[in-house]
């Protein structure tokens, strides 16, 4: 016998009355017709209302149409066999490989781990991306949120990272998992098939909700990427976790906010989002077991990096890389904005050794003084400046372009090989660069390069 009747349908939200047992929260219930509409009890209404998310299409559905509660949470397919797949939230095949062979299922909503459980180690995990390895230094088990507005290379700078750390690392014990949330399907199939021919997917898991999909499955498809790198780390692998675009699950949730009527706070935004970006980020956190390490890419509406949606992500961050739309324009990729990037918490002398943090603030420093000597050398030129000026402008100059680098993921369209350089050689090569050793060499021949020597 059915447990509950459809009252009304408002997008994907669909009110559903309960007059005998009442669901719980997260369970999934399903709609009486042929096919079944599987949904997901969201929250209460009314003490027998509840609002349920529709997964997949509500076209079919109508007000008195019987619902069954199956009394079992959403799961989605876990473990090997999800390796080099590209999947939804439902677990379906998105890759024309075929079903997906696995009896093993994560859970979508589970608590997060103990706080005794939850390791506090710090280990550099080196991308050999020179920039963010010396700036923003991600540690093992960290997240790092790469900020930037439209079109300023968030995700092939997260691609690159994903190749690198894969291609450069492959152990047994070393997994990623990707999760697509709210962009462009072409961005997917360009990251499916760059993993495919650099021989990085069979150590990937790729977990799709497009942008043209409905708010309900772009919102739990970070979720279902989450509880894959879960069971990953409970068989004790390592996991590198991405995530493109955070973003766009803030964001379908305010989409859900607003379909069930909720008061939305001053910016504008849901009143859930800060326990929302919560639950998510509390689970991502490494444990005795093995570790999970974070990279986020968030969108930055108009550039506005006060956007509500942009500061809810913040405090739960340990490295921020900023990109520039200024720097983009001039051609310097990656676009990264260091002043605005080098406030970072593991960029401590316990995390990344004495040499490499007063490299770190050298570097900073000189960056920031020729920062304020642009616009002067922008007016009148740079023989109005000291000499003293002049050579640190000059330097400050190489250095922003030994910041660029070539990557392995767009070598066709550039036609540049990637480069991958040590942790180690970028902090010696900076500490030249402020010393002096390559005062002789003009600013032009740094571009784009990968260690320093290469100048001579």
């Amino acid at each position: 016998m059915a447990d509950g009747i459809i009252k009304s349908i408002r997008d994907q939200i669909v009110e559903v009355e309960f007059l005998g047992e009442k669901p719980l929260t997260n369970e999934v219930v399903e709609a009486q017709i042929k096919p079944l509409v599987r949904m997901i009890v969201y929250r209460s209404y009314t003490p027998t209302i509840f609002y349920c998310l529709a997964i997949g299409g509500t076209n079919r559905l109508s007000r008195g149409i019987k619902v069954t509660n199956t009394h079992k949470p959403l799961s989605i397919p876990v473990g090997d066999k999800v390796l080099g797949r590209v999947m939804d939230v439902l677990g379906e095949p998105k890759d024309g490989l075929g079903p997906i062979d696995s009896k093993d299922l994560g859970l979508i909503y589970r608590p997060a781990p103990e706080f005794s459980q939850i390791s506090t180690k710090r280990e550099i995990l080196e991308l050999g991306i020179k920039v963010i390895d010396m700036f923003s230094p991600v540690v093992k088990g960290g997240k790092v949120g790469i900020f930037g507005g439209a079109g300023v290379g968030k995700t092939i700078l997260l691609t690159e990272i994903l190749h690198n750390v894969v291609m450069m690392a492959k152990q047994d014990h070393n997994v990623s998992v990707f999760a697509g949330v709210g962009e462009r399907t072409r961005e997917g199939q360009e990251l499916y098939e760059t993993l495919k021919n650099s021989k990085a997917l069979p150590h990937v898991s790729l977990v799709f909700g497009q942008m043209g999909e409905n708010p309900a499955i772009r919102f739990l498809t970070a979720y279902g990427a989450l509880a894959v790198a879960e069971n990953f780390r409970s068989r004790k692998k390592d996991v590198l976790f991405f995530i493109d675009n955070i973003f766009r699950f803030a964001q379908a949730g305010n989409e859900l906010s607003m379909l069930t009527n909720t008061i939305p706070s001053e910016d504008g935004y849901q009143a859930t989002l800060e326990s929302e970006l919560a639950d998510f980020h509390e689970r991502l956190v490494s444990t005795d077991e093995a570790a999970i390490t974070s990279v986020e890419a968030i969108y930055v509406p108009n550039d506005d990096f006060l956007d509500g949606g942009v500061k809810a992500i913040f405090p739960y961050l340990d490295s921020t890389v900023v990109l520039s739309r200024k720097i983009y324009q001039r051609g310097l990729m990656p676009a990264v904005d260091v002043l605005s990037s080098g406030y970072s918490g593991t960029l401590n002398p316990a995390t990344v050794g004495e040499k490499h943090y007063k490299t770190a603030l050298g570097a900073i420093g000189m960056l920031k003084r020729a920062a304020e000597l642009d616009r002067v050398v922008s007016l009148v030129g740079i023989s109005e400046l000291s000499p003293a000026d002049q050579i640190l402008y000059l330097r400050a100059n190489k250095l922003t372009n030994y910041m660029t680098q070539s990557f392995f993921v767009v070598e066709n369209q550039t036609g540049r090989p990637g480069k991958h350089v040590p942790r180690e050689k970028t902090v010696n090569d900076v500490a030249d660069i402020l010393d002096g050793r390559y005062d002789d060499v003009p600013e032009e021949k740094f571009l784009f390069i990968g260690e320093a020597g290469e100048v001579r």
